[in-house]
């Protein structure tokens, strides 16, 4: 019995440590779903129908006394080729710093869509630089996109942040974006990089449903143009 006891101990951190993206999975849903319920706060309809890739990142962390240093984990997801469904989700972590994204110490959630080819290829690759790789802009925030400014129309990611409850189109330039080949591992027992995830169609771990569902539910194609790009 104490030999059992013993190895339970043993284990336990492990396990925990292996369940932590799994509840990550839920907080993003969570954060997106709460995003989206806002009345006329939310991230306009017509770019999600259009988005090419969502990256979301619950509880990023910023410590102002560090120059604005930031750091935290979440997914992205990329639509199918047909435009159809989302793929599974990859990890990703995004850290770095920028005196610009100061926001005193606190914890915020990140969303980013991309917009286009150009931007999920930057996307998928094992790291790039938000602004220095790849172009992005505040997005606008609201039930439609009319308050797009040129900037935003060219960009190839728009972000946006919500911090103590305020939800706003952020400018984050500066940070680093890169795949996160341990989560994905114990999401899917295997170090698969996110391209691979993507565009090899990898069966979604169990963790993921709300995320895709809910995905799948506040950005439908029916009645949405086929972009240009595709």
């Amino acid at each position: 019995m104490r030999r059992i006891i013993l190895t339970t101990l043993a284990l336990a951190p492990l396990l925990s440590a292996a369940s932590e993206p799994a509840k990550r999975l839920n907080q993003a849903a969570v954060v997106l779903s709460e995003i989206m319920a806002a009345p006329d706060k939310g991230i306009p309809q017509e770019l999600l129908e259009n988005a090419h890739c969502i990256v979301i990142v619950p509880d990023l962390k910023t410590a102002a006394f560090f120059f604005g240093a930031k750091y935290g984990k979440g997914y992205l997801s990329c639509r199918s080729k047909n435009g159809t469904g989302w793929s599974s989700p990859g990890t990703v972590r995004i850290e770095g710093g920028s005196v610009g994204f100061q926001i005193g110490g606190s914890e915020t959630d990140l969303v980013m869509l991309v917009m286009n080819d150009s931007g999920e290829g930057k996307l998928l690759s094992s790291k790039f630089t938000l602004g220095a790789e790849g172009s992005v802009a505040a997005g606008p925030v609201g039930r439609t996109a009319t308050a797009q400014t040129d900037a935003q129309l060219h960009a190839e990611i728009l972000s946006w942040s919500r911090t103590q409850g305020l939800f706003a189109g952020l400018a984050l330039e500066g940070a680093t974006l890169r795949q996160d080949l341990d989560d994905n591992a114990k999401l899917y027992g295997r170090k698969l990089e996110n391209r691979e995830i993507i565009t090899q169609h990898v069966r979604a771990p169990r963790s993921a449903k709300n995320l895709m569902v809910l995905l799948n539910k506040i950005s439908r194609r029916e009645h949405a143009e086929t972009t240009s790009s595709r």
